[in-house]
């Protein structure tokens, strides 16, 4: 009868067990706007910069990301490298004269060539000294390291927490914070929750539609193109503020990386959420919330082609936008006063009136009923529209009235 053989087991082998169990997690599909948006600027292949407090959770973020790509993750601390190991350090070949003297790469560089494809994560960057940040402006820029060049499929994402909580911490400089796309990073209770209980949500590249992407060039390019031009000053516009400076702000080359974003979602189908996350952390909050307004009012209907066919007219579901439709049309027949554009005006406002909510159509019917001449009639369509002009007329007394009387 054989002899089982007795492997012995040490409390060291039961540990790493145990942990390989505590690490076997899964993910799942789950939405997620800052995810959404991170891999969005991932594919559009732009350097992206996490802002988030330490233990919330960037690095892990980045892992999993990397997992979910297939890529393989390069993580490199920025603070604890000297400025050489991302400019190269000189190599003194035989004749230096002749053949110059090349710049040595580090070895984590020469990892990501040979393999052609990665993720490289440059984390604590805002403890990362001033000389340092310098370095790295050719390698978030250029991709180039040394004599080296980083292959197309390698993306570049950075992590750094505010100076308030970052260990000797130091303010990002302006020229290397307007070449990321600057996401916040807050943890999300429920999925913290969910996580620890062995399920995170998964990160997918973006799927893009081929036979958009020529209409979704087009749309970026008018998008950032008319905001410009109505707004000449926000093509550069360095902050005063030195915590500003080391954030998001306007300047061509974050204009032209809106623009790419733009693009890539329009494309994507992303949602407006995961569009204002992008194009504010591009070029900043105010500049941001800007171009958005703008965007939305690219998509509003033609005064003219609503006043050819009011019978037909679609106008937006969304109150401020309708609003200002409404106003376009308005501003349209003053432009151009006749009659039957002043009947279609009227005829629209009823549709207004029908389809959305009643005070939208008080100013417009105010201002457009100004606009009448001795000899036009009255049209029957204004009765449907006068109970609501009195309602709001008398409404406004009353709060007149009663802000007198209060002294408020």
């Amino acid at each position: 009868m054989p002899t089982r053989t007795h492997v012995p087991t040490t409390q060291l082998d039961v540990a790493a067990k145990l942990l390989s169990l505590l690490g076997d997690t899964a993910t799942e599909p789950r939405p997620d706007d800052r995810l959404a948006a991170l891999t969005l600027a991932v594919a559009a292949d732009l350097p992206v910069l996490l802002w988030g407090e330490p233990g919330i959770g960037k690095t892990a973020a980045l892992t999993q990301l990397a997992e979910s790509l297939e890529l393989p993750l390069t993580t490199v601390i920025a603070s604890v490298h000297e400025p050489s190991d991302f400019s190269g350090l000189p190599v003194v070949g035989d004749d230096p004269a002749e053949q110059g003297v090349p710049m040595a790469p580090p070895d984590w560089a020469v990892r990501l060539v040979r393999a052609g494809r990665g993720l490289l994560f440059l984390d604590e960057l805002s403890t990362a000294p001033p000389a340092v940040q310098a370095a790295l402006l050719r390698l978030v820029l250029e991709r180039r390291i040394g004599a080296l060049r980083l292959p197309p499929e390698v993306r570049i994402v950075a992590a750094a927490n505010p100076r308030s909580s970052a260990a000797d911490g130091w303010e990002l400089s302006p020229p290397l914070a307007n070449r990321f796309v600057h996401l916040r990073w807050t943890h999300d209770h429920e999925v913290v929750v969910r996580g620890l209980g062995g399920t995170w949500p998964r990160a997918a590249m973006p799927r893009l539609s081929p036979e958009k992407l020529p209409e979704a060039v087009e749309f970026a390019r008018r998008a950032v193109c008319a905001l410009l031009t109505a707004r000449p000053k926000l093509v550069h516009r360095l902050p005063t503020d030195e915590t500003r400076r080391g954030g998001p702000w306007p300047s061509p080359r974050s204009w032209e990386m809106t623009l790419r974003l733009i693009a890539f979602a329009t494309a994507a189908g992303s949602s407006r959420e995961v569009l204002s996350l992008l194009v504010r952390g591009t070029v900043g909050d105010g500049p941001g919330l800007e171009l958005l307004t703008s965007i939305d009012r690219l998509d509003l209907p033609d005064p003219e082609t609503l006043l050819a066919d009011p019978a037909r007219a679609e106008l937006p579901e969304r109150g401020d936008l309708r609003q200002a439709v409404l106003d376009g049309v308005v501003a349209a027949v003053r432009n151009h006063p006749e009659r039957s554009r002043w009947d279609a005006a009227w005829a629209l406002l009823v549709r207004a009136l029908e389809t959305g909510a009643p005070d939208l159509v008080v100013v417009p019917a105010t201002t457009l009923a100004s606009l009448r001449r001795e000899d036009w009639d009255v049209p029957a369509s204004i009765e449907r529209l006068a109970g609501v002009v009195s309602v709001s007329r008398r409404a406004d007394r009353a709060r007149a009235a009663l802000t007198a009387k209060t002294g408020r």
